[in-house]
């Protein structure tokens, strides 16, 4: 089997994702896009002809983001036209299996150059997200009344399966305001030593002028004590009528009639609301050799994993055993853990499960601090545990993250010496 190798990797900073707060948020979703496309070119002498196909990842794929942004953006971005796109949705997860299934379209020798990555605009989804519950549209699943509808199996808010998952883990409110601290510390010391250097590009504006260069929303000035005194954000929420009685809570206890929960996270330990792209080039080292492009990384494995859709957010440590078992490596082989901060507790409870050393899980901060841009944060921490393993001299990083529906996927990846 052919071996893929990471070329490159470099990504947006990540921008407010508020519309007309943000300094990302007055441009087009295809930009973004094709500002990552274009800098692989660029940093790469990249022949874009050559290219054999763009793999993207965008979560809502609707108005702006839709329309095949993988291919859109490559014309936006000056590629050859022989460069075809494709986008696909893993919900949060989009970003690794863009990359995944760039991987394996490499490792089964039918390509030798794809490009994977993604691209979100919370503050355009935002709106999209307005505009339907506008329209009416609500969560489906039972109560609704249509017999059709409630046999679908039903999927409560991100959030309140967060805390659901806190109070069966019986991880506290101070855990995870500690999690959420320690990843605005870790962020915090990661950019006064400009340790996203080798990635981060600036994005500029239509004009020329410069839109940002810089992570927006990090907030290093957070405290202990301000956490403390925020407001859980989803104990209310869980009881909200969907209609018919419904709720998000009722939602999960036809599953798990026993849990009872109160809510522990708030916006200071749960993912940031941002927007942002990534990009890495992939190849065969055939084609690495032949162009004089030198792998940073091999992809040595990744895996895909479903897990309970009611709680949705536990499948990343069935991940992450199922990747290692591929990789033929232990957790103890793994000098870089990248797992998304979602929430506090999905990072928390992988540590515990797990039993990892937290100095080596996400080690210059993670979505609480960064922000989580849905379908574009995958191929970000492919990137980021990239450059800490370059940084530090570690050999193996392994990046997962939890996805809507209950699902999972990880990859992990050697750098190369």
């Amino acid at each position: 089997m052919t071996e893929a190798y990471i070329i490159d990797a470099v990504r947006t900073p990540r921008g407010i994702g508020k519309p007309g707060k943000g300094a990302l948020s007055h441009l087009h979703p295809q930009h973004l896009a094709a500002t990552v496309l274009k800098a692989l070119r660029e940093r790469n002498n990249l022949d874009t002809a050559s290219v054999d196909d763009i793999i993207w990842s965008t979560s809502t794929q609707k108005g702006k983001q839709g329309g095949d942004m993988g291919r859109m953006a490559a014309l936006a971005a000056g590629y050859d036209t022989k460069a075809s796109g494709t986008t696909l949705d893993r919900f949060c997860g989009g970003g690794i299996t863009s990359v995944n299934f760039a991987t394996a379209t490499v490792m089964s020798g039918m390509e030798e150059c794809v490009i994977a990555g993604g691209t979100e605009m919370m503050s355009y989804t935002a709106q999209v997200g307005a505009e339907e519950a506008d329209a009416g549209i609500k969560p489906l699943g039972m109560g609704s009344g249509n017999p059709a509808l409630d046999a679908i199996h039903p999927q409560s808010h991100q959030g309140v399966c967060g805390d659901a998952i806190a109070a069966q883990e019986g991880i506290s409110r101070e855990a995870v305001d500690a999690l959420a601290l320690e990843s605005q510390k870790r962020a915090a010391h990661a950019i006064a030593e400009n340790r996203f250097a080798k990635s981060l590009i600036t994005v500029y504006n239509e004009d020329g002028s410069v839109a940002l260069d810089h992570e927006e929303f990090p907030r290093p000035q957070t405290t202990a004590e301000g956490l403390a005194g925020l407001k859980a954000s989803f104990g209310a929420l869980k009881d909200f009528d969907l209609g018919n009685g419904v709720t998000f809570a009722k939602q999960i206890q036809r599953v798990y009639p026993d849990l009872e929960w109160e809510g522990v996270h708030h916006a200071g330990n749960s993912s940031g609301v941002v927007d942002g792209a990534a990009a890495l080039l992939i190849t065969s080292k055939d084609y690495a050799d032949k162009h004089g492009l030198k792998p940073r990384a091999r992809i040595v494995a990744y895996a895909n994993v479903g897990d309970c859709p009611t709680l949705m957010l536990n499948a990343p440590v069935p991940a992450a055993k199922k990747v290692l078992e591929k990789a033929g490596l232990t957790k103890d082989d793994i000098d870089v853990w990248e797992i998304n901060e979602a929430f506090a507790v999905v990072a928390e409870k992988f540590i515990r499960d797990l039993d990892l050393d937290r100095a080596k899980v996400n080690i210059n901060g993670g979505a609480c601090a960064l922000g989580h841009p849905i379908g574009a944060t995958g191929s970000m921490l492919i990137g980021t545990a990239l450059d800490e393993l370059e940084r530090s001299g570690g050999r193996y990083g392994l990046v997962t993250m939890c996805a809507a529906g209950g699902m999972a996927p990880a990859i992990v990846i050697e750098r190369m010496v």
